[in-house]
């Protein structure tokens, strides 16, 4: 099968869209720390179902359910270790059979990466008000790292991050573990130039684009109008490949974990042609969207 990089040296590459957003469709209950980590407990048939509905609407990439599936979280609610470190494999082995089923032999399975953030389940990943030791960002990451790397996932994603010192920390520790897997990161930004955590994304891509093995970085979780200007602030800095996959437009609530409509709901396939002319090279969605943006996104990479 063709590599992420392959896919990426013929055109744009076409990721999938939110997993909360279509599981909820599907009667599963995301609205608590476990958010969409929760299905993988009773609903693991409704996990498949999304990947394929992407895959369906001509994702390239499939997203693992796992941004905020980690060991402490799942011991934290009650669920055992043997069964936390189980279900974080699960989630990988779901989507190896979503691909083998749909036969989208070329599509990659991306392992999602959430910050220590996401852990907190306090919208931390959109302030990056926590900081971390190296040592304890990567004795966090550790093990969830090495249960998906063992399941078996194409490339990396770490995404929706806050902060640089905690990409950094988690670059080191792959490249220093499994020296020649891929990853990308996808930031968390505040504005269009800046970082949660006050780090110029410009630097902070820098950063990223000087290490082995990555092959994309970009911003994802944030709203349709900081895409652009952040492909400009991107471009400037780095030559490698960019990758972004914002909101749908609606806006999120992490004290009530809600949402609601803003003027720019369903607007989102109005901003892709304008995403592609400014420089990204992989397209998907975060929370919100659909197969059907999916489908718009594979349409005009065509």
């Amino acid at each position: 099968m063709l590599s992420l990089t392959d896919l990426l040296n013929r055109g744009p590459v076409v990721s999938d869209g939110a997993m909360a957003t279509e599981l909820e469709k599907r009667g599963v209950t995301t609205n608590s720390a476990l958010w969409s980590a929760t299905a993988m407990l009773d609903h693991p048939e409704a996990i498949q179902a999304v990947h394929q509905s992407y895959l369906a609407a001509g994702a390239q990439i499939m997203t693992t359910n796992t941004y905020q599936a980690n060991v402490p979280a799942f011991e934290q609610a009650g669920i055992p270790l043997a069964q936390a470190r189980q279900l974080i494999q699960q989630a990988v082995k779901i989507a190896h059979t979503a691909r083998d089923v749909s036969g989208v032999t070329d599509a990659s399975i991306a392992g999602s990466i959430g910050p220590y953030g996401a852990y907190l389940a306090d919208g931390s990943e959109y302030t990056g008000a926590y900081q971390l030791t190296t040592t304890a960002y990567q004795e966090f990451h550790r093990k969830r790292l090495a249960l998906m790397m063992t399941a078996g996932v194409d490339v990396l994603a770490l995404e929706t991050m806050p902060r640089l010192d905690e990409v950094q920390a988690l670059v080191q520790l792959i490249t220093a573990t499994w020296s020649q897997q891929p990853y990308w990161v996808s930031f968390s930004i505040k504005d269009p130039q800046t970082l949660c955590d006050g780090t110029p994304l410009a630097t902070a891509a820098q950063w990223v684009a000087a290490q082995p093995n990555v092959v994309a970085v970009g911003v994802n979780c944030t709203t349709l109008e900081n895409i652009e200007p952040a492909l400009a602030t991107l471009k400037a800095a780095v030559n490698i490949p960019l990758i972004v996959y914002p909101n749908s437009g609606d806006q999120y609530d992490p004290v009530t974990k809600t949402w609601q409509s803003t003027n720019l709901s369903h607007q989102f396939s109005a901003f892709v042609p304008r995403w592609l002319a400014a420089g990204a090279r992989i397209i998907g969605g975060c929370c919100r969207t659909t197969p059907a943006d999916i489908t718009t996104v594979a349409e005009m990479v065509k």
